[in-house]
């Protein structure tokens, strides 16, 4: 065996035992072959060997690392196995991005600031997270007002005491009848029955709201909304804004995607006076360090305020102090720029590989909603996606009523790398082409 691979062996069995550990910072090359009596060469060899058993990372400028995790497997796209093509979660973390988050967050880690970074906040936050979140939020002519923002430890926890603080125990909230999973969670939870609200092309329906009976306030997602993919135009968005007003209804609108449509004027800025708009950093930056964001109308204000904290839902002060770096240092904003461009990579992977077939949704989205051929039902069909290592959401795991869900999948498409995406809705493809009698053959 040749020198450099016992060595990494040597290293590797380290690792293994947790004598080193993830985050641990290996020495410089030249001071490695010096104590480890080898060539400069030699320990070359056996950092990249590291690197290529992806037990170490390397970061220009700053040296050699132990990673923090093992890479995932290597997908199966053809047979059944451990690994998978994960098309049913949207969590998109871009080449890069970490390196550029660290580096924000750098001065949080001065020990004066991580100390005051480390004591309990409110919900009302700081004043310089407020405004910083405020100019996160601005789109064009609306800007929340920093005064009546709230934090949360992420975008579930703002719904979930925007629900509670409108929806007593028992009553009625309206929802898009495909919705959201977790919100059939928490209003399960809190005892809140929904009511489903027909929609179409152009998003949830103003008549059929208004046919809906007695509800206490209407949940809602008009941007990119989560299965659909859809978003609401302008004149739909001002049609139910005069419902809403009419049936004095407070309105819940969730707003997790609205950075991927920076051109798109919330439905707040239609129904100011009664709309709560939900946000969060978990699909802006990853679901590992987020936080969420409550913008409610000044009366509301108090109100939510008081939800988020008898719900124990506000966020850690650790987590508002790093968005607030993100923010104020411009690097959530390239974060976002560089997502929409790779929102609109995949989206023209998908547009090639599924032409053809019945695709809905907005162009900038990263999910899209697949109404399948005839011959398949949704749960067959993600039942044969996944023996070749791809997972998809069936519709009945966003129907708000249980056997009312359509034949159709979605297809998330962030989480993976571009050319695994593309080989991944090559095989649906071929799937989608033929029958669920082809699998007897498989």
């Amino acid at each position: 065996m040749d020198d450099y691979r016992v060595v990494a062996d040597t290293l590797a069995a380290d690792v293994e035992a947790g004598r080193l550990r993830p985050g641990d910072r290996l020495p410089p090359q030249r001071r490695f072959a010096r104590e480890r009596g080898i060539a400069n060469s030699t320990a070359a060899r056996v950092y990249g060997e590291l690197v290529r058993r992806g037990l170490a990372v390397g970061e220009v400028g700053r040296g050699t690392f132990i990673r923090a995790a093992k890479p995932p497997p290597e997908p199966a796209l053809a047979e059944p196995g451990d690994a998978r093509v994960d098309l049913e979660l949207n969590f998109a973390v871009l080449p890069g991005q970490s390196a550029s988050l660290a580096r924000a967050l750098e001065p949080l880690l001065r020990q004066d600031v991580l100390t005051a970074a480390l004591h309990p906040i409110g919900a009302a936050g700081t004043p310089v997270a407020r405004d910083a979140a405020a100019a996160l939020l601005t789109r064009g002519d609306w800007r929340p007002d920093p005064e009546t923002l709230l934090f949360t430890g992420n975008g579930r926890q703002a719904i979930a005491a925007a629900i509670a603080a409108f929806v007593p125990v028992g009553e009625r909230l309206a929802v898009e009848s495909l919705t959201y999973p977790v919100v059939k969670g928490v209003a399960a939870r809190l005892g809140v029955e929904l009511v489903p609200i027909e929609t179409d092309d152009d998003g949830l329906v103003p008549s059929a709201l208004l046919a809906a009976g007695p509800v206490r306030a209407l949940y809602v997602q008009p941007t990119l909304h989560n299965p659909l993919g859809t978003t609401m135009p302008a004149a739909r968005r001002a049609a139910l804004a005069e419902v809403v007003t009419r049936l004095d209804l407070p309105v819940i609108e969730d707003g997790i995607y609205t950075f991927l449509r920076a051109d798109v004027r919330p439905f707040a800025a239609f129904a100011p006076e009664r709309t709560v708009f939900v946000d969060s950093l978990s699909k802006r930056v990853a679901p590992g360090l987020t936080a969420g964001f409550l913008v409610p109308p000044p009366a509301w204000t108090a109100r939510l305020a008081s939800a988020v904290r008898s719900g124990g839902w506000a966020a850690p002060r650790f987590a508002v102090e790093a968005a607030t770096q993100w923010i104020t240092t411009g690097t959530l904003a390239a974060v976002e720029t560089a997502k929409r461009g790779d929102a609109a990579s995949r989206a023209a992977v998908l547009a090639e590989r599924l032409a053809g077939f019945e695709v809905h949704g907005d162009p900038a989205s990263y999910h899209r909603w697949w109404v399948l051929p005839e011959q398949w039902r949704a749960e067959t069909f993600v039942a044969a996606a996944a023996r070749r290592g791809i997972a998809l959401s069936p519709a009945s795991a966003f129907a708000v009523l249980p056997g009312h869900a359509p034949n159709a999948v979605r297809i998330a498409v962030s989480a993976p790398p571009l050319e695994t995406l593309d080989a991944a809705l090559k095989v649906l493809a071929e799937l989608a082409s033929g029958t669920p009698d082809d699998l007897l053959v498989d």
